[in-house]
């Protein structure tokens, strides 16, 4: 039986093992000060964390990140359920548009829903993100999903 958590969930060892094991970047959410605007939420199985994905919050803008699962439980559509998870959580917080960078996933994204961008038109609270000022490669593609109008909790 699969746990979605309901709410953001703090950063933890499994949630680092998972995105380590996936070669996803650990070392922004190690800084307690800049993990404030994230959002993590979980996947779990039998107490264990299979899934997670994370939203870094800018405004009415956020930056989708560390979609991670498990290796034995790809196939399944666990990343599906989490990303469409944080969207729904985007809305609820008023997020209006949704941005990521990848450098492996981009064809799961756009049959999610999203597009390739210019990395220029990224706002400048994205551009000034570790995410996009450094950690991802210049190589990586940038992609923007615009959600409906916001939903109320």
């Amino acid at each position: 039986m699969y746990k979605l958590s309901s709410g953001p969930v703090a950063y933890n060892p499994s949630v680092e093992e998972l995105l380590k094991a996936t070669q996803l970047p650990t070392d922004d959410l190690q800084d307690s000060d800049y993990q404030q605007g994230i959002q993590l939420f979980t996947l779990e199985q039998d107490e264990q964390t299979i899934g997670v994905v994370g939203l870094e919050l800018h405004g009415d803008c956020a930056l989708v990140r560390s979609l991670a699962v498990s290796e034995n439980e790809r196939g399944q559509g666990l990343g599906v359920l989490l990303l469409k998870h944080a969207e729904e959580a985007a809305q609820i917080m008023g997020v209006k548009e949704l941005y990521l960078l990848t450098t492996t996933a981009s064809d799961f994204f756009r049959r999610m829903g999203y597009e390739v961008t210019d990395r220029a038109t990224a706002p400048p609270s994205i551009a000034q993100s570790k995410q996009f000022a450094g950690i991802c490669p210049a190589s990586a593609t940038f992609m923007v999903k615009r959600l409906a109008d916001s939903i109320s909790a």
